[in-house]
């Protein structure tokens, strides 16, 4: 057995996230490490929180602001934000950002107030 995986974001389906349409890699049974999501945020994005996944954002394109526990925070390319536990967050802007979550992502773990 291989002891690494391989995904291609740009031939992978998007899918509805609070935050806009996401690409999720490397998010299957047999890895509860972690995953990588490729997120193309709307202007829309809704307050949420995880009750135990911390995230890596890393903005790749667009500017805006990220509001973590409603401190609007000024974020563009390059920007990189770790996110705790419980901390409620949203992208304020149109933006493409990579999301590392650890664990890996679990849907069961999208709480809003």
């Amino acid at each position: 057995m291989k002891k690494y995986k391989i995904a291609q974001l740009d031939e992978m389906d998007a899918v509805p996230c609070p935050c806009g349409m996401t690409r999720r890699a490397f998010a299957s049974p047999d890895n509860p490490v972690a995953t990588l999501h490729m997120v193309d945020i709307s202007k829309d994005a809704r307050v949420h929180y995880h009750k135990k996944l911390t995230e890596i954002y890393l903005i790749l394109e667009g500017e805006g602001h990220l509001e973590l526990d409603g401190e609007l925070v000024p974020v563009r390319p390059l920007t990189a934000v770790f996110i705790q536990p419980g901390c409620r967050h949203r992208a304020v802007g149109e933006m493409r950002i990579v999301n590392i979550p650890v664990p890996a992502f679990d849907p069961e773990d999208e709480w809003f107030d």
